[in-house]
C-alpha cells in the first residue's frame, strides 16, 4: 500500500493519478487496476458526453439568446464538478483545484498529508475487501509492546540485566536476530519468542497492519526489526501520530472492513469502539521497567535469565486460534461469502473454551457490586460459561479468592472445582479450558 510520492499537480494527469491511487491501495492485484481505470474511463466517458453536449447546444445558440447559451454551459459544468474524494494538503487528488479547507481522515501514514473523505473511504474499503476474499486473506491489526516484543530505556534496566548488553544482536541483519540496542534511541528490544515464525504463517492469512501507541519514529524503528524485508507490513504501520482520537486506537484509520478485521493488543481499553474484533493478548513482560510499569514487583523474565517457550508461548498459542478463525469463515460457513462477519467467527470459537461450565462467584465481587457488571462475570459468559449467583447441583466451579467462604466449603464438600480468579483469565488467554488443580484457592483465612 504505497502511494507515489509526488503531488498530483505534477503528474501528467490527475485522473491518472486518481488511477495510480487505487492500484497502490489495492493488495497488488492486477484486475483490481484494471478495475480502477474501468472507472476512471466511464468519468472520462461521461465528461466526454458533457463536452459533446456543450458542442450541439453551441451550435443551437448560435440562433437563440446569448443568455440562453450561457445557461446551457453553466448546466454542462455543473454536471461536471469533482466530488474532491480526498486530498493532498490543500489540492485534490483527482482534478488538482485547491480546496478552500481540510476535511475527511487523516491517512499520513500512507502518504504525508493524504486525505481521504467517507465516500472515497468506502469503496476503497469495498474494493480491497473484495481483493482479499478472493485471495482467501482477513485483516489482521498487531500492537506492538507487550505483544509483539518488550522495549525498555537504557537508563531504567537494572543491574540484573545489565549482562545483556553483552548478548545483543547485530543490526546489520536483524531477520536472525531478537535482542537489539538501539543506541540512537538509548533503547533495547526484545522481540517475543515464536515472532517470526507467527508473522510468515499469520501473512498467509491475513493482510496486517501494526497501529501502535509509540509516536512514528519509534513505530518505523520496530517495523524494520520485525519485517526487514517489508513482506509483511509494507506501508501499513500507524502510529499515534495517525490516530484521529487521543489516548484511543480506531479502525477508522485502518483500510479494511470492520467485519473482516480482527486486532491483536494488550490493552482492551485501547479499543472501546471495537471490542468485538479483538483478541486480547497476554502481556509480555521481558525487562523489569515493564513489570514496573503495570505494578508488579515480581522479577522480570530477563532478571530470571528465562523466556516465554517458542512452542507453547502467546504467539504460538493465538496463531493456532487465528488458523481455527481463517478456516471457519471461508471453510466450514455457508452463507454467501461477502456476508460474513469475522466477529461472529470470533464469539462462536470464544464460546467454545469453557462451554459446559457453570460458575459460581465467591468474595471476587465486591459487596454489593451488580455481578453481572463485573469483568470477569463478562469474561466467563463470553467463554462460553453460564453464570449463577445461588448453587445448585448443576454448578460446575466455585470461583473464590478465599477458601473459607462458605460457597468455598460447599464446592468442597460437594466435590465441585473451588478455583482462583487466575482461571479464568487464563482460560482466557490461552483459549483453553486449563487443569482446576493448578490455581488452587488460599485456605487459610477465616470466614
Amino acid at each position: 500500500m504505497s502511494l507515489v510520492t509526488e503531488s498530483p499537480v505534477h503528474s501528467s494527469s490527475s485522473d491518472d493519478f486518481a488511477a495510480y491511487l487505487d492500484a497502490s491501495l489495492d493488495s497488488g492485484s492486477s484486475e483490481e487496476a484494471e478495475d480502477a481505470n474501468d472507472d476512471l474511463e466511464t468519468q472520462r466517458i461521461k465528461r466526454c458526453k458533457v463536452e459533446k453536449s456543450e458542442n450541439v447546444e453551441e451550435v443551437q445558440g448560435s440562433t437563440s439568446q446569448t443568455s440562453s447559451l450561457k445557461q446551457t454551459v453553466e448546466a454542462s459544468v455543473e454536471k461536471d464538478l469533482c466530488t474532491h474524494p480526498g486530498s493532498f494538503g490543500d489540492m485534490c487528488i483527482l482534478c488538482g483545484q485547491r480546496l478552500a479547507e481540510e476535511s475527511g481522515v487523516t491517512f499520513g501514514y500512507i502518504h504525508k498529508g493524504l486525505r481521504l473523505q467517507n465516500d472515497e473511504i468506502t469503496r476503497l474499503r469495498n474494493t480491497d475487501m473484495k481483493n482479499l476474499l478472493r485471495h482467501k486473506k482477513l485483516c489482521l491489526v498487531l500492537d506492538l509492546d507487550h505483544t509483539l516484543l518488550n522495549s525498555t530505556q537504557l537508563m531504567h534496566m537494572t543491574s540484573e540485566e545489565e549482562y545483556l548488553k553483552a548478548q545483543t544482536d547485530s543490526l546489520k541483519d536483524v531477520s536472525k536476530g531478537s535482542l537489539f540496542m538501539l543506541d540512537f534511541m538509548h533503547m533495547m528490544t526484545k522481540l517475543r519468542p515464536f515472532v517470526r515464525t507467527f508473522l510468515k504463517e499469520a501473512s498467509e492469512m491475513f493482510e496486517m497492519y501494526i497501529y501502535t501507541m509509540g509516536d512514528r519514529a519509534y513505530a518505523l524503528e520496530m517495523a524494520k526489526l520485525l519485517d526487514p524485508q517489508r513482506e509483511y507490513f509494507s506501508d501499513r504501520v500507524i502510529s499515534r501520530d495517525d490516530g484521529t482520537h487521543r489516548h484511543q486506537k480506531g479502525l477508522d484509520v485502518v483500510l479494511g472492513q470492520e467485519s473482516a478485521v480482527l486486532i491483536l493488543d494488550d490493552t482492551e481499553n485501547a479499543w472501546t469502539k471495537h471490542k468485538d474484533n479483538l483478541i486480547l493478548m497476554e502481556r509480555y513482560h521481558f525487562f523489569a521497567s515493564s513489570c514496573h510499569q503495570f505494578g508488579f514487583s515480581c522479577k522480570s523474565l530477563s532478571e530470571l535469565k528465562s523466556d516465554e517457550s517458542e512452542t507453547d508461548g502467546a504467539l504460538a498459542t493465538i496463531l493456532k486460534v487465528l488458523k481455527q478463525i481463517h478456516n471457519m469463515f471461508f471453510d466450514v460457513l455457508e452463507d454467501n461469502l461477502v456476508d460474513r462477519d469475522v466477529r461472529e467467527v470470533l464469539k462462536t470459537i470464544r464460546k467454545e473454551t469453557l462451554k459446559g461450565c457453570k460458575i459460581v462467584f465467591s468474595r471476587v465481587f465486591p459487596t454489593k457490586f451488580p455481578a453481572d457488571n463485573h469483568h470477569l462475570w463478562r469474561m466467563a459468559e463470553n467463554l462460553g460459561a453460564t453464570c449463577a449467583t445461588e448453587l445448585d447441583s448443576s454448578v460446575t466451579h466455585v470461583v473464590s479468592t478465599d477458601g473459607a467462604t462458605e460457597k468455598s466449603r460447599w464446592a468442597v464438600k460437594q466435590n465441585k472445582f473451588l478455583v482462583h480468579t487466575g482461571w479464568l483469565e487464563a482460560a482466557n488467554y490461552l483459549w483453553q479450558k486449563q487443569p482446576e488443580e493448578n490455581f488452587p484457592v488460599n485456605q487459610t483465612k477465616s470466614q
